[in-house]
């Protein structure tokens, strides 16, 4: 069961809609997101516990983040609050940085990512709209033309040129080993219990209680210098 997710109501997220230009990003990427099938997302439907966000509305903020060039979870989060297409996009659901993480690193998500990168950025380069070494969707430009632009989700890439697909597939690594990976990593490593953060803490105070011990065991004065001076480090951490 997914949390409620329409973009038909008639509430304060039609007002946001109110105020996207006709021609923003936020529309060609629900359009892409839209267009796939619904059984694509049936892995994600839970049958027990809370209702999740659903993986439209995830798809769609993360794939929108993605083409303004924000690859990080927190700052993902933070365009939820703030961004008007990212609220018309998201209908007024806000889920935190750790639950798109959580989300982006999902293997169907993986695979759908990658899919709609592929076939996104396939169709923008046959459209001309960007070069075929952009590694990066640029919402400018489809903005630019999003009235010549309609995305049709496609059953798989082969009607692509086949050298198309392998340089979007090989963008998409990049993207994902220089910009996301490296976000989701960092943020994770943000993500210590008090307990964690503790022992850490109490494991520092021993290594500077074994450093104190040497200096006042030695009785040689430059094994005592450079005794101090590696006690500095745990101390600094």
């Amino acid at each position: 069961m997914f949390k409620h997710y329409t973009m038909n109501q008639v509430v304060l997220p039609l007002d946001l809609e109110i105020k996207l230009q006709e021609n923003d990003i936020a529309y060609t990427v629900h359009e892409l997101v839209e267009s796939i099938p619904d059984e694509a997302f049936a892995g994600f439907l839970r049958q027990t516990g809370r209702p999740a966000y659903h993986p439209r509305m995830m798809m769609k903020v993360i794939l929108c983040a993605y083409s303004q060039s924000v690859f990080s979870g927190r700052k993902i989060e933070a365009l939820l609050k703030d961004s008007i297409r990212m609220m018309w996009l998201a209908q007024g659901h806000e889920p935190s940085y750790r639950t798109i993480n959580r989300f982006r690193v999902h293997p169907e998500v993986e695979k759908l990512l990658r899919e709609c990168f592929v076939q996104f950025r396939s169709q923008l380069v046959e459209e001309k709209l960007i070069d075929e070494e952009a590694i990066f969707i640029d919402g400018t430009k489809i903005e630019a033309s999003a009235n010549k632009f309609t995305f049709v989700w496609r059953k798989s890439t082969e009607k692509y040129h086949s050298k198309l697909v392998e340089k979007s597939n090989q963008m998409y690594d990049e993207l994902l080993e220089n910009e996301i990976i490296p976000e989701i990593e960092r943020e994770n490593l943000e993500e210590l219990s008090v307990e964690e953060m503790k022992n850490i803490v109490g494991n520092l105070d021993k290594k500077v209680e074994e450093y104190d011990k040497q200096i006042e065991a030695s009785e040689v004065g430059s094994e005592r210098k450079q005794l101090r001076s590696e006690r500095k480090a745990p101390k600094q951490s």
